[in-house]
């Protein structure tokens, strides 16, 4: 008898989650004209960042429309929207908003054709070519949704339009202003990102670290200039930058285990002025990348140390030594607490499938979302992939080994109805089933 009461709650367990998944993917789809309409006009009005002027106002508007407390100014541009449904947890999910100086070259009839006057007063093209109008369209239509569905849930929603997430800047301000302490303290934090390399309908997760610890440092090295054709009188600092480059490369193969990942490239290169001149000074600008905070303060250590060694040995003064500069603004590595990014994708499992969940790689890129698990209170954080690419398409890119564009490339081009369509389906599941009602 009791064996045959379990089966019988087993089973109609099961068909309220079917039941309450149709009812999900009906509601969505039904949005989806509406979001499409959105999603166009993000594309169409980029703002790059720290100038998300427009953008915010369209959002905060959007927002206050569907019933949030909306809070402006926060990180200038940036807001914060509250959306409070009796006692239980409160889930924060995030969504960025700026653009990139890039010229569009998708051929959509929606393409950006905005501009920028950059600080030099060039005029810049203007893109989302991150996938940031998508990541606001899903945040737009997951608020949507769980107004419609307050029955199914209760605590606290909060959801994060961030600007200036790519100069690494958004989150750190954020909470710098009292992002925890004027409004309510998360207890889970979520955010979806764009994949070019994922068809539309999937999403991507993986455990532990996602993306990268990214630093941008300069080195300002100096030498005793003179003619060209009298290299004895001089210390040339072209032959010591081109020492520092090559040596820089022995820190990962040498001197950085090969079960870590890390990353230097030297992407700048500056000295000198004519054929026969030897000048006093070379620029190098460098990207470096890892995931442990460890790696990361070994490897710009040891940037430093290599720097100056070579200067030393080449003869030059302690005073004259390289300036390794190590920008403020840097981006720290993306953890995704493996607990709570396994109860993630569970849900997901739920209301897109099993098969429409998968395990990717981690990634060098950077991302500030990190920042908002890195307090103190440690909050179990994950951000997912989301996928962009025309399943068609993917699969004769795959079949043929051809390219897909990349992010930020001006070709970058999501399949929106799908896209818009998993993105607000599985965001909407998850802050449902974390706040669900007992």
């Amino acid at each position: 008898m009791k064996k045959h009461t379990f089966t019988f709650i087993f089973l109609v367990s099961q068909l309220t989650f079917f039941a309450n998944a149709d009812v999900l993917n009906k509601s969505v789809q039904d949005e989806l004209p509406n979001l499409e309409k959105i999603y166009h006009h993000l594309h169409q009005t980029p703002e790059l960042s720290k100038h998300e002027v427009n953008t915010a106002t369209f959002l905060a508007k959007e927002l206050k429309k569907y019933g949030y407390e909306v809070t402006e100014g926060i990180a200038e541009t940036g807001l914060v929207a509250i959306l409070k449904n009796g006692t239980g947890p409160t889930v924060m999910l995030r969504a960025d908003t700026d653009g990139l100086p890039v010229l569009e070259e998708t051929g959509l009839p929606y393409a950006s054709v905005a501009t920028f006057n950059d600080a030099a007063g060039l005029s810049v093209p203007v893109m989302h070519a991150c996938g940031h109008d998508m990541h606001m369209t899903v945040l737009l239509g997951t608020a949507k949704q769980m107004v419609q569905h307050k029955d199914q849930w209760q605590g606290t929603l909060m959801l994060i339009a961030q600007p200036g997430e790519e100069i690494g800047y958004g989150a750190k301000q954020m909470l710098a202003e009292g992002l925890y302490e004027k409004f309510p303290l998360p207890d889970y934090n979520i955010a979806m990102h764009v994949s070019a390399d994922l068809p539309a309908g999937k999403i991507g997760y993986i455990k532990g670290y996602a993306m990268a610890n990214v630093d941008s440092v300069d080195v300002l090295i100096k030498g005793i200039g003179g003619h060209g054709a009298y290299p004895h009188n001089t210390i040339d600092p072209v032959l010591m930058a081109a020492e520092i480059v090559i040596k820089l490369q022995t820190i990962i193969s040498r001197e950085i285990s090969p079960l870590e990942s890390a990353v230097i490239t030297v992407g700048s290169i500056h000295g000198g002025t004519k054929h026969n001149i030897i000048g006093n000074e070379v620029k190098l600008q460098l990207t470096v990348r890892s995931y442990s905070d460890e790696s990361r303060s070994f490897l710009l250590k040891r940037i430093e140390q290599i720097s100056h060694g070579i200067a030393k040995t080449a003869g030059m003064p302690d005073e004259l030594l390289p300036e390794v500069v190590v920008k403020e603004e840097y981006t720290p590595a993306v953890y995704n607490q493996p607990e709570f990014t396994q109860q993630v994708v569970n849900n997901l499992e739920q209301v897109l499938g099993k098969d429409n969940l998968v395990i990717v790689d981690p990634v060098m890129a950077g991302e500030d979302f990190s920042r908002y698990g890195r307090t103190k209170e440690k909050i179990p954080s994950t951000l997912l992939w989301l996928g962009t690419v025309n399943p068609t398409q993917y699969k004769e890119a795959k079949k043929n080994n051809n390219a897909l564009p990349s992010l930020h490339s001006g070709k970058f081009a999501p399949d929106a109805k799908p896209t818009i369509l998993t993105g607000v389906t599985g965001m909407t599941e998850n802050a449902i089933k974390l706040m669900q009602k007992q």
